[in-house]
Order: C-alpha cells, then structure tokens, then sequence
C-alpha cells in the first residue's frame, strides 16, 4: 500500500490491471483481486479520459461542478476538502483536510482509521467555527460527501455544494497539490508509530505549511499571510 500510495503520483492513470502487472515486476506475487481490493481501501480512484471510477452512494444527489472558468480571487470563496490514505510503520489511516483555493491556507485537518461522513461532517464544522462560512465547498463524490449528514450542513449554512466529475482529481487540483506536498515532504520521511503520533506530527507540519513554506504562486508568500490579510 505504501508503494501504490507512491505510485499514485506518478501514474494516476492506472487501473488495476496494470498496477497488478507493475507489483508483479517489482517481485510481488499478487492478483487483480487483492491489488483491487488494496486500491479501494486507499481510495485509490483512477482518472480516465472517460471519468468513471467514483463509487458515490446512489440514493444521494450529486451536485454539478461549479468551478470549471470561475476567477477565484478571495479568501473563503471557495473551499475544497478531501480524504486520502496515510501509511504509518504498522496499519495505515486517512487523513482529512480543508483547504482556502485562492490562499492555500489549510482550515482544519482530522486523522482517521474509517471513512465517515460524521467525521468529514466534524471536520468541515470545526473549520466553519474557527473561519466563518465559505461560499461554495467542493469536494469529489464519495459518499461521505454526499451524504445527507453532510450536505445538510452545508445547506443548512447557505453554501453552495460542487463536486468532482467521476474519476477527475484533476477537478480538485489544489488538494492534490496538497496531498502531494504532505506526503513526500513529511509522511514519508516521518513514519508514524501510531495515530496520536501522526495527528501531533501533521498538525507540526501544517503550521509550518500555513506559517512559513513559501509558495511561487502567492508571491513566495505563506498561506497564512494571504489569508489573514485579506479574510
């Protein structure tokens, strides 16, 4: 799992089929029926030209996405939100954040051994409570997002609901970015013993992510200098 979560990054394009022949080359005996089952305790959701990987629960609505052409130009206009797999030196868990698209500011991270919408739904509120109100949140279309717990907070709060088109993490682009940023220059540098030492050492590293890593495109600035300046 550590090395699909690796591999992710470089070919996000793969389904299990070749990444049941690339484990192979690298000297692992295993089929398609254990790499796809590994995949989907990941999350692993591979983008295809013809987006068609989400597992989203069909009895909730899915919503349009709302940010393809639009100028995000302030905090708190739009927030986007995700979940993706955290490997520790035994056993694994997930790691939630909330992050500000047009300042990069990270709101509000959660650390989890299960994928629950009450969890997302904790995560979001928490960020909400210290933050404000965002304009539109996007998420993909997992079941924890679209789950009735779940939106019906967002509704509750007049916030404007979109989400990824199936298989398209190109949609949710800044966090990948983030996802990306996290794991090569913490989590694999860092292997977690437990979940209490991952919280403590993301929450580390956040602060230095919101606080003092510069980034080309705000300027070389810190996120937490846009979004505090302008919010």
């Amino acid at each position: 799992m550590r090395l699909l979560d690796e591999q992710y990054f470089i070919t996000p394009f793969y389904g299990v089929r070749k990444l049941t022949v690339w484990l192979k080359g690298l000297g692992y005996e295993i089929n398609r029926k254990r790499v796809k089952r590994l995949m989907e305790l990941m999350g692993w959701q591979t983008i295809y030209r013809r987006p068609n990987t989400s597992k989203p629960n069909k009895q909730n609505r899915i919503y349009p996405y709302m940010l393809k052409g639009l100028e995000i130009n302030l905090p708190n206009q739009v927030w986007a939100m995700d979940i993706t797999y955290v490997p520790m030196r035994r056993g694994f868990m997930y790691l939630c954040a909330v992050i500000d698209l047009h300042t990069r500011f990270v709101l509000n991270l959660g650390v989890s051994n299960t994928m629950t919408a009450d969890w997302c739904t904790d995560v979001i509120r928490e960020a909400m409570e210290k933050y404000g109100k965002p304009g539109i949140i996007n998420t993909d279309q997992g079941s924890q997002f679209t789950s009735d717990e779940f939106t019906g907070l967002l509704l509750g709060n007049e916030i404007s609901i979109s989400m990824d088109g199936k298989g398209r993490a190109i949609d949710n682009i800044f966090v990948e970015r983030l996802w990306r940023s996290v794991k090569y220059e913490h989590i694999y540098l860092h292997c977690a013993e437990d979940g209490v030492e991952l919280y403590e050492g993301l929450k580390n590293y956040f602060e230095f992510y919101n606080t003092e890593r510069p980034h080309q495109s705000l300027e070389y600035q810190s996120p937490a200098s846009w979004y505090l300046k302008a919010a």
